[in-house]
This record gives C-alpha cells, structure tokens and sequence, in this order.
C-alpha cells in the first residue's frame, strides 16, 4: 500500500488539524516530539506520512502530486490558483479578507477613483476589484504589516485578512468592505483523488461526522 501524503500549513493551523484527525483515529506519534529535526512524519500502521510546509507551498504540494491532500487557509487557495479539489471547510482559523483604511476612502471605493491598494495578496485585490467592483486600481504588493500603508501614504486602502479588527482601530482604520470569508480547507491532487478514492473518501467521511 502506497503511503497517502498530508502537507499540512505550519503553526497554528497544523496544530488544530492534528487535533481534529485525532478525533477520527488518523495521528502521528513522531509529530508530538517538539525537538524533533525530521521533515517527514510516518504512521506506518495507517499508511500516512505528513510533513509541515509554509502555507503558499501547500497548494503547489498539492497540485503536483507532491501531496495527495493539504490543509490550507482559503486565503491562500485564492490567492495561488492551482489546480486541486477544495472538498472540505475545517471551520477553524476563521477570519475575513477585506478593504480596509480609514473611514475617509469609503467615498473613493464608492465612486469608483482610481486609487492606490496594499496587499499581500494582489491576485485576491485585482480580482476583487477588476471583476466584482470593474474599479481600476493600481496594486502594491508588500510583505509586512500592511496597516502601515495608509497610515504613511502609499496606498489609499489596503486588502488584508481580518481577524479581530484590533489592529485596524489601534492604527485608525477600519473594515470598508468584505471580500470574502476565510477558514481552513482540505484541498486534494485531482490525481489521487481518481486513484485514492477510498481511502480519501473515508478521510473525508470521517471528519465531516465530527464537524
């Protein structure tokens, strides 16, 4: 039997999912070590291995067979675009991607002006704005904290995830509009999905029972 390969989103989101594969009896001893320096993690007895991979790795893991299943944010499925199946929300790492500045932008998003966007995520912005708003944009991709953006003036708003909303009112800002609604998903390779789809479809079984 050929090993069934989990990519699993490192920090929080690993955590949790391992969390809910124990409820259904899927876990992995070697995972619990915390000093642990193995990149690869075996249950021999189940035929599973799981390795951890920075969150925008996931979906290519998946895509290219690397992994037959992954657990991503839908924030990043959105934003890589890979070709996979999205067969489960998890329900865990909820947030929100969103326009967000201060108060004073909502006339500029309302009027459609040609305004400045800071994101982390561009291919989520420039969907959003091009094909659901038809409002042209020009969009800057950054890495830090975005929140900074406005407050020093390089973009008008900023589209980022929202979780609490404390750093946004800390900083002046404010949610102006809501993109979409973000949690953790199973995602699975359109391959083994034909070859594996048993095994997978117990997985999936599984922990749809315990949601």
């Amino acid at each position: 039997m050929r090993y069934l390969t989990v990519a699993l989103t490192k920090g929080r989101l690993a955590k949790k999912t391992l969390e809910l594969f124990e409820q259904v009896g899927v876990t992995c001893q070697e995972m619990q070590d915390p000093d642990s320096r193995k990149l690869i993690f075996v249950n021999e007895e189940l035929g599973m291995r799981f390795f951890l991979a920075k969150g925008p790795d996931v979906p290519t893991y998946v895509e290219y067979g690397a992994a037959d299943i992954g657990i991503v944010g839908k924030d990043t499925i959105l934003e890589e675009g890979r070709s996979m199946y999205e067969v489960l929300d998890l329900g865990f790492g909820k947030c929100r991607m969103c326009v967000c500045g201060p108060a004073s932008a909502k006339e500029l998003l309302k009027h459609q002006d040609l305004i400045r966007v800071a994101t982390k995520y561009p291919n989520i912005a420039k969907d959003y704005f091009y094909n659901k708003k038809h409002q042209t944009v020009e969009i800057i991709k950054l890495s830090g904290s975005i929140e900074l953006a406005p407050i020093v003036g390089l973009s008008e708003v900023i589209v980022d995830i929202v979780e609490t909303g404390s750093t946004l009112r800390e900083n002046g800002l404010e949610v102006l509009e809501e993109i979409v609604p973000l949690s953790a998903r199973m995602v699975v390779n359109q391959v083994s999905m034909k070859m594996e789809q048993e095994r997978i479809g117990n997985l999936i079984r599984d922990l749809r029972n315990v949601l």
